[in-house]
Order: structure tokens, then sequence, then C-alpha cells
């Protein structure tokens, strides 16, 4: 229901929680898993222009403790 002090980004929400209600629980999971890949190669890959004296699995070792909460 569009209330009047909604805005544009207000009614995108309504629709994508329209199309997720469609979508079945294995579908939504298929997003939600892309979507934390997609979080990962971008941490990675900001992570490597920061530190690039890191190695590979120092920078998949800090996305994997980010990923999990601790990165505060």
């Amino acid at each position: 229901m569009r209330r009047e002090e909604d805005g544009p980004d207000d009614l995108e929400d309504e629709r994508m929680t329209a199309v997720l209600r469609s979508k079945t629980g294995a579908e939504r999971l298929r997003i939600a898993s892309g979507m934390v890949a997609a979080a990962r190669r971008m941490l990675a890959s900001h992570l490597a222009a920061e530190r690039p004296d890191w190695d590979a699995r120092r920078i998949q070792d800090e996305v994997a403790r980010r990923i999990a909460g601790g990165a505060g």
C-alpha cells in the first residue's frame, strides 16, 4: 500500500517484494546464494586493490572473516 510520504525507492521495494514472494523457496535460496557469491567477489577485489601485499589465501581468509561478521 502506497503512502504519500513514500518515495520512488519504496515503490521498487514493493515490486521486488512481490517478485520474491512469487519465487519458490529454492529460487529465493539460489538468488541469495548468488548475492553472497557476488559480495565475496567484490570484497576480494577491493581487498586485493587495497592490500597488494596480501596473497590470495590472506585475501580469502579476510573475506571469510568479514562475511562471517568480524569486520568490526
